[in-house]
């Protein structure tokens, strides 16, 4: 049986993850540079899928792939390609933020610019 080897977590969720301050999260925003200059959510660490020759072969040793890591994208799409491959190099806890900054600007956040 094949099928999503991730699982999502919604933006109201993932709010109230960063309000209390999980440590043990890892997170990860997929978008590009331009985008996160103009909406971002602190606490983010930018690895532009556009950029993955640059940044993949450092992915085992900037993350632990035991921990539990959330990523970001504009809505859902790139992230969700993002958590796919890092399930295939390993990763065990791999979180979707369903809806991406987009959905968090509307539902938790309307500060953040939408674009």
């Amino acid at each position: 049986m094949t099928g999503q080897s991730f699982t999502e977590i919604k933006v109201k969720e993932l709010a109230e993850r960063l309000a209390n301050a999980d440590s043990g999260l890892q997170l990860i925003d997929v978008r590009e540079p331009q985008e996160v200059a103009i909406a971002k959510i602190d606490g983010f660490v930018n690895l532009p899928l556009s950029e993955y020759e640059q940044w993949n072969g450092e992915i085992s040793t900037r993350f632990d792939a035991h921990a539990e890591t959330l990523v970001l994208c504009h809505h859902g799409m790139r992230s969700a390609q993002m958590c796919q491959w890092l399930v295939s190099q390993g990763f065990t806890n791999v979180k979707n933020i369903i809806g991406g900054i987009d959905a968090y600007s509307i539902l938790v956040d309307p500060l953040i610019p939408r674009y």
